[in-house]
């Protein structure tokens, strides 16, 4: 059986109906904090297991008869006692292969800006590697889908006013992460391996500017305010603090150039060219 951590979130839907395609339901489970976000998946013939990543005991109870755990990254207050009480139950129990969801980072930036995500990707990573577990890390890049909650669903009549520099990032749709990474959990000879699962090549918000210049034939402005004053707008407007907090935390990344990547996998584990950026801006913005 195959268990999809996070089933309820937008990836892990994703990877559940990904995984339909290819093999049937009841070779397929997901891991739920409650029953009711689970109704729809039970409804498909999916397997239902109950589990909290704070509380292990649940987590071994559910994983039983598991053989291949998708592990999805939380961003949780607790994220690596999380990600360790999931990865020590799977190896309790006698997991077969855990795949993991990390993330596309820049080796060779000096002064990380990562800040808690180090335990989101590159923490839990080593601890798993180090559990002497089999497995797949998938590091993910941004999913493009992030690109309005950056800059707002108007944004060819607005601008964008983001404090990312020239900093560059790479993107991928989430149905094309989605896919790659059922493709590899639905089949074999993935043992140990590391996967970049992101789309290149890498772009700054001053080129997202200029391809949406071009596909909306008017210009589309690019202003990289200081940190400061962009918190101060976003609180102007309004946003909430958890929203005002992961953007400042994503665009001090973003221009430290930690997801900007040179080298992708995820061509090859699609089998196809994945979704172009001017692609998906063009659907997303004009159409």
């Amino acid at each position: 059986m195959i268990l999809v951590t996070g089933a309820s979130g937008n990836l892990g839907t994703a990877v559940i109906a990904n995984l339909l395609t290819k093999m049937s339901a009841n070779k397929i489970a997901g891991l739920y904090r409650n029953v009711s976000k689970a109704q729809a998946f039970a409804d498909k013939g999916i397997g239902i297991l109950i589990g909290d990543y704070a509380h292990k005991a649940s987590l071994a109870e559910a994983l039983q008869g598991v053989e291949k755990l998708l592990l999805i990254s939380s961003h949780g207050n607790d994220t690596l006692v999380e990600h360790k009480n999931m990865i020590d139950a799977a190896k309790e129990v006698g997991v077969r292969h855990i795949y993991y969801t990390s993330g596309a980072l820049n080796k060779s930036v000096g002064q990380s800006q990562l800040g808690p995500l180090v335990d989101s990707y590159i923490t839990t990573e080593n601890y798993i590697i180090e559990s002497g577990m089999t497995f797949t890390i998938f590091q993910n890049g941004l999913y493009s889908e992030t690109i309005p909650f950056f800059v707002g669903e108007h944004v060819p009549e607005t601008g964008i006013y983001l404090p990312t520099g020239n900093g560059k990032a790479s993107f991928a749709t989430r149905a094309d992460m989605a896919e790659a990474i059922a493709n590899v959990l639905a089949g074999e000879g993935h043992e140990n391996k590391i996967y970049v699962t992101t789309a290149l090549p890498s772009y700054s918000f001053a080129d997202i500017a200029r391809i949406l210049s071009e596909i909306s034939q008017k210009p589309v402005s690019y202003t990289s305010p200081d940190p400061s004053e962009y918190e101060m707008q976003l609180r102007k407007s309004g946003l909430d603090e958890g929203s005002i907090w992961y953007l400042l935390l994503l665009t001090a990344i973003i221009k430290n150039d930690e997801y900007e990547i040179s080298a992708s996998d995820l061509e090859q584990l699609l089998g196809r060219k994945p979704t172009d950026l001017r692609q998906y801006l063009k659907e997303t913005f004009l159409s």
